[in-house]
This record gives structure tokens, sequence and C-alpha cells, in this order.
């Protein structure tokens, strides 16, 4: 779990994290992006996830595929 900034909301910063790891190439092209674990390990909720992977696939990071998941582009 991160330390969240009470500042600024908790979607930002979880997204800043999981785009820091795709450029970093930790998450590589093609890794599958999970909710059930991304809000366990953030220890926010689905929505918090849900707004943080729409930040990064209007930035063209991820793809979303109905039924599938997210996955790294």
């Amino acid at each position: 779990m991160i330390e969240f900034d009470e500042t600024r909301p908790k979607w930002r910063q979880v997204e800043e994290v999981i785009r820091g790891r795709i450029e970093s190439g930790e998450y590589p092209s093609g890794h599958r992006l999970s909710e059930v674990a991304l809000e366990a390990e953030f220890g926010v909720s689905r929505l918090t996830i849900r707004k943080a992977t729409k930040a990064l696939r209007e930035a063209g990071l991820i793809r979303t595929e109905p039924g599938m998941g997210s996955f790294v582009r």
C-alpha cells in the first residue's frame, strides 16, 4: 500500500504509480492489470482504480477489452 498525499485525488496518485511502472517496463506490453489485485495493493475502492485506468486508457497507455480486462499497450 502506498502512502497517499491527502491534498490530491487518490485516483490520480494511483494512475501516476501505474504509469511509472508501465514507463519503467515493470509492466511490459500485454501485462494484464487486475482491478482486484490493484484494489488490494493500493487499499482503495474499485471506483478509484477505474478512474485511474480510465486516465491511462485516455493517455493511450492501456487498452480495455470488454470481458477480458485492461492490458498495457
